[in-house]
């Protein structure tokens, strides 16, 4: 398949379909991908677990993400490697909804969200995504960090907070003043958990660090409550109801199930009232989780196919993204996209297609059902250790200092922009302002490109002596409206006292809508002056959009030549049907 045709292309099942056409699925492809499945299964749950908390609900919920929007997207998706699930990105949209609106509200802007990212594939919106800036992406990535850092202060130090505020301020106020309450058996478990999922991540082993991490800080944590020092736990922290009316600590084992997501608890437990405010209040949202969550998958399967050679297909992937996030919530999952340590982590295991992520979601399914006891040991803490470790890759910190040191001014104004509003405020005001920032400093740098030369004394160009009181202009650069003000003001200003000007048009590769209200100003103003103006050698888009205009030859004023050789010796033979005399009156 062309480029080209990866850029447009939309089917679902692109990735799966893909690689059934290559070749017949063998014995040996299912055991790659099974044991690719096990691998990223197994990081799954507790990650999953601890994204859903860190999202403001309570931890199966992110299990139910894993399992039915991580295999349906793999199921439908154009991305061969890319594995899906909740992810870290989303927790500075998510947490502030789930405090408003409750679970309910976030699953229906969930719901939101899929539809938008479906109508964005059924446009063609895929190959778009290219066109956001490095420092757009690399300030708001490394807002999102910072954001989940300190959402799992609370955790990390054991402090005695209920709930994070909503805003930056508010946080920063209760953590400064509950810090001295550090609760040190908490700290020094999650110390350790951090240590060693840091010292693990250095060696080859193909086991992923959380999981010896995670089951030290499980066992240091039963032993410090066996003597008497309590340690948060998923099960101390969260509960469910059982059908014999007892209740649960930590994990339910039971399978998703339908229901309808707002007839979920709304916020504070009590129930959801749908209605026009709130989907006004809620659609916002929803508009942000689409755009990150397009933005995450593609970068993230942009970033597998660097690693494996091959292609995914953008509207493809952005279909499935869709397909799993308007299904998901009626199963009680919230919202998921391609997580790119679990999509590494499965090609680096092997994986040959999307069925190791469908096998990803069975092992989560599994260890749902099987596992829900001992998952209820795992300390808050830890939980807290381990999303600081994924804010810290998902930083890019590397990256981040690099253009820092490297990037020119105007996108390092575009990344401390970005990175500021994240922080301060929200995801999608940083994106917004950084994109509409990256833009304008954009125009007034390739506005800077298009310039105007006299070239009248260049006999290597103009090689036919010109009449007296001509000029030869050279114009390079594209027309569009910021460039064209500047360069037609500067010939209006000192060039009409001249009998006659060639504009030379050769460089101009574009003349926008703007830049021909431009050049109309300027032939009404050589007109008024008696300067005859000859346009010469105009590529084709600017001849196109002369002609669309109705822009006409008038004699005696305004003309255009095919070349600049013909528009020479057109001035030369004094071809152009000029009057006699010249001058402001002419």
């Amino acid at each position: 398949m062309s480029h080209r045709q990866y850029l447009f292309s939309l089917r679902f099942a692109h990735a799966l379909r893909g690689v059934l056409s290559e070749a017949p699925y063998s014995v040996s492809h299912f055991h790659q991908d099974l044991l690719a499945g096990i691998t990223v299964g197994i990081v799954a749950i507790p990650l999953s677990m601890a994204l859903a908390v860190s999202s403001g609900v309570a931890p199966q919920y992110g299990l139910y993400t894993a399992i039915i929007a991580g295999f349906l997207i793999a199921l439908s998706g154009g991305s061969r490697y890319s594995v899906s699930g909740p992810t870290a990105a989303f927790v500075v949209i998510l947490y502030p909804i789930a405090q408003s609106f409750g679970l309910a509200g976030l699953l229906i802007a969930t719901i939101l969200s899929g539809i938008i990212l479906i109508l964005m594939a059924l446009l063609r919106l895929g190959r778009y995504i290219q066109y956001i800036p490095e420092s757009v992406v690399l300030g708001f990535t490394g807002g999102i960090a910072v954001v989940i850092v300190i959402l799992q202060i609370k955790d990390f130090f054991g402090l005695p907070i209920d709930a994070m505020p909503e805003h930056f301020g508010d946080k920063m106020q209760i953590l400064g003043s509950t810090i001295a309450q550090t609760h040190l058996p908490s700290l020094g478990i999650a110390a350790l958990t951090l240590a060693i999922i840091i010292g693990w991540s250095r060696t080859r082993s193909r086991i992923p660090g959380q999981l010896p991490a995670l089951l030290v800080a499980s066992v240091l944590g039963v032993a410090l409550e066996h003597y008497g020092i309590p340690v948060d736990t998923i099960g101390s922290r969260f509960s469910y109801l059982l059908p014999d009316g007892s209740t649960g600590a930590g994990v339910p084992p039971v399978l998703p199930h339908f229901e309808w997501p707002w007839l979920r608890e709304g916020a504070g437990g009590g129930n959801f009232e749908w209605s026009w405010q709130s989907f006004q209040a809620l659609l916002p949202a929803a508009l942000a989780i689409a755009m990150l969550g397009a933005i995450e998958s593609l970068l993230c399967a942009v970033v597998l196919d660097g690693m494996s050679g091959k292609r995914h297909s953008a509207n493809s992937e952005l279909l499935g993204q869709g397909i799993g996030n308007v299904v998901a919530p009626f199963f009680g999952g919230i919202t998921a996209t391609a997580a790119l340590a679990r999509s590494a982590t499965n090609l680096r295991a092997g994986a040959y297609s999307p069925v190791a992520a469908m096998i990803h979601a069975g092992v989560v399914l599994l260890g749902l059902v099987a596992l829900s006891r001992l998952l209820a040991y795992l300390p808050m803490p830890a939980m807290a250790s381990l999303l600081l470790f994924v804010a810290w890759r998902m930083s890019e910190a590397p990256k981040a200092l690099h253009l820092l040191r490297t990037a020119p001014r105007s996108d390092i104004a575009v990344f401390l922009t970005c990175f500021v509003l994240t922080v301060m405020f929200d995801m999608v005001v940083a994106i917004g302002t950084g994109m509409v920032l990256a833009s304008l400093l954009f125009m007034k740098e390739i506005a800077d490109m298009t310039r105007v030369s006299d070239i009248s004394q260049n006999r290597r160009i103009v090689s036919t002596p010109l009449p007296e009181d001509w000029s030869v202009l050279k114009i390079s650069g594209p027309l569009f409206f910021a460039a064209a003000d500047k360069v037609f003001g500067d010939i209006a200003q000192n060039y009409l006292d001249r009998r006659g000007l060639i504009l030379y048009l050769d460089g101009v590769p574009i003349l926008d809508a703007g830049g021909l209200s431009s050049l109309e100003r300027l032939i009404q103003k050589c007109r008024d002056k008696g300067t005859y103006l000859l346009l010469c050698d105009l590529q084709f888009q600017p001849l196109k959009t002369l002609a669309r205009a109705g822009i006409q030859p008038q004699t005696g004023s305004f003309s255009l030549s095919s070349s600049l050789a013909d528009a020479l010796e057109s001035v030369s033979n004094d071809n152009l049907g000029l009057p006699q005399t010249t001058g402001e009156g002419a």
